[in-house]
This record gives C-alpha cells, structure tokens and sequence, in this order.
C-alpha cells in the first residue's frame, strides 16, 4: 500500500532537471505518486502542476505534478546556472532528505547538480551529491551502484585518477563496499541470497602475478575472508570477460575497482536508462545517471528515459524495504 510519495529534488534549475522530471510525471505519474521540490516557475511551459502544503496532500492530487514549492528569486535561464539559485538547490535536496527520513518520502530522485554554481553561490563544501546526502544522513558510509535491468556494477574508487586506485585500494574500503552491496542487495532488490562477482584490477586478474600482485595480495584474501562471513562472493575476475550476457548471469551486481571499469560496461548496455543509486542511506535515493546537459536545456529535446527508471526503481526498492 502506497503511504508516501517520492520527492524529486528540483536539482540545477538551468540544467535538463525541470524537463525531464516534467516529462517523468507524465509517464509514470498515475502509477507512482510525486512530489516535486523546487520553484514551480522553472518548469516547462505547458506542464500542469499544483502546489501542495503537505507531502501527504501529493496522494490526493491526480491531474498535476504536485509541487512543495520554493521561490528562488531570479528566473531560470536555461543553459546557463545562477549562483543566486544555489541555496534553493540545497534547500531542495535537504527537505528531500527531512521528508524521507520522518517517513513523508518514500524514497528521493534527485535530478542533476552542478557543483560549480553551489559553491560560487552558496560556498558548498561536498564533492557531490552523494557526500552531502551522506552528510545529512550523519555521515554514514555509503556506496555508489549504477544499475539497469540487465546489470549492477559498484565501483570500489570513484573519482580519483586511475594512477591513484592502487593505493586507495584497501582491504577495509573492498570489504565495507560488499558488506554494504549485500546488505542493500537483500534489503532493496528483495535478493534473498545476493551473488556479487569482484573483478580484478589488472588485465587478466594479474596473470597469477605477472601483470600484477593486487589479486593475490589484496582482493583474493578479502573475497575468502567474506565468504567465510556466508556471503556468495567469488573472485577476482578478468575483468573483460565478466560483461558479456552469459557471464552476467552468473551474478547480481558486480564490484569494480576503479570508475571506468564499472561504468563502460552498463553506459553501453543501457546508456539512457542507467540509475545512479546510494547504497547505504537510511533512506532510498536515486538519481538518473547523467548531467545538467547545459547545451539542450530549454530545447525541449531532453530525454527522460533515466529519470523514469530512477523513479521506477526508486518505487520498486520502496516496495522491497517495506
């Protein structure tokens, strides 16, 4: 039974966040209640919405995108961010955060930021997104997994220079990273038995070490040391043969060592309809995986397709958790 909506934060106003929550309400709202945080004024021309006071007034609203309105003062120029509209934007993903966690959300899709534009204006501090939520949520341990219908990949390290994944590449970063995927695994995909497939980091898993000792001296021990814990985790793996329809078979969502080596493969098995999700929270969040895409904001041209699925996913993970 469905007691909350999902809140979409509003994300950067001159960016694609506007259209394609529009667009994504118009798809998937009958099915799935909304609740859009931001200044209704930045949404496309043409878009019913309707303010309401409360997130549970969203339930009873069948014919607009409900709206928790804010005023950011200057309007919107599309293509090109306000400093000015930075605190807005923090204000929306931090009510975002307050509704999911007092259980007035059921989950929060947040739409693109860009990081620019909230530290000129509002002298944000965090990497991104997934830090100030982690902040908000009181500086939980989180992970980020890109997810499709046909893959999940975790990423160990993020967004450092791949010179430096080696020595960010620590047995307690690999071992919180699949005891946190497991656990979400279980709780949010409704996986009673998660299987997760670790990659190597060099090519051929380090050819018994002669392309590399980081198999046999790091990821090996950790892999064995978790599926003494009762995990079903095996690796590591060649990396280039784990991708392929019949390998991904074999597993519920995969751990990669570094950026690239995760998001290559699900950008070119579902590049429109990848979700970014945090792993982690005490609450759902997703995200569709892709920017503010400054250079068609306002065209009328963006495609909706990620947004969709994170608001898919973020309704299916609801029903998981419940």
């Amino acid at each position: 039974m469905i007691t909350a909506p999902i809140a979409i934060s509003c994300g950067e106003p001159a960016g694609i966040g506007p259209e394609v929550a529009a667009s994504a309400w118009r798809a998937v709202g009958r099915d799935i209640p909304l609740l859009w945080i931001g200044d209704p004024a930045h949404l496309p021309d043409g878009t019913r919405w309707t303010v309401v006071e409360t997130a549970r007034e969203a339930l009873t609203v069948a014919d607009a995108l409900p709206v928790l309105a804010q005023d950011f003062g200057p309007p919107r120029r599309p293509g090109v961010p306000d400093p000015r509209h930075a605190q807005g934007v923090i204000d929306a993903i931090r009510t975002g955060v307050d509704l999911c966690r007092t259980g007035q959300a059921q989950a929060l899709c947040t739409a693109p930021i860009h990081k620019a534009a909230l530290i000129d204006g509002a002298d944000f501090t965090y990497p991104g997104h997934t830090e100030f939520l982690a902040a908000l949520a009181g500086d939980v341990p989180v992970v980020m997994m890109l997810a499709c219908p046909d893959l999940r990949v975790v990423p160990v390290t993020i967004h450092i220079p791949l010179s430096d994944v080696p020595a960010q590449l620590t047995a307690a970063r690999l071992t919180d990273t699949a005891l946190i995927t497991h656990a979400a695994l279980r709780r949010d995909f409704g996986l009673a038995a998660p299987r997760i497939a670790v990659a190597g980091l060099n090519p051929h898993a380090g050819e018994d070490g002669k392309m590399g000792r980081e198999e046999i001296e790091l990821i090996a021990p950790v892999v064995a040391a978790l599926r003494a814990q009762g995990l079903d985790i095996f690796g590591p793996l060649s990396a280039d043969t784990m991708f392929h329809a019949g390998a991904r078979r074999g597993y519920d969502a995969a751990l990669c060592m570094y950026h690239d080596q995760a998001l290559i493969p699900i950008k070119t098995i579902d590049f429109a309809g990848g979700v970014n999700v945090t792993l982690g929270l005490p609450f759902i969040r997703t995200s569709p995986d892709h920017g503010t895409a400054f250079d068609i904001a306002g065209q009328g041209i963006a495609d909706a397709t990620s947004m969709i699925a994170a608001l898919r996913m973020a309704n299916d993970m609801a029903q998981a958790r419940a």
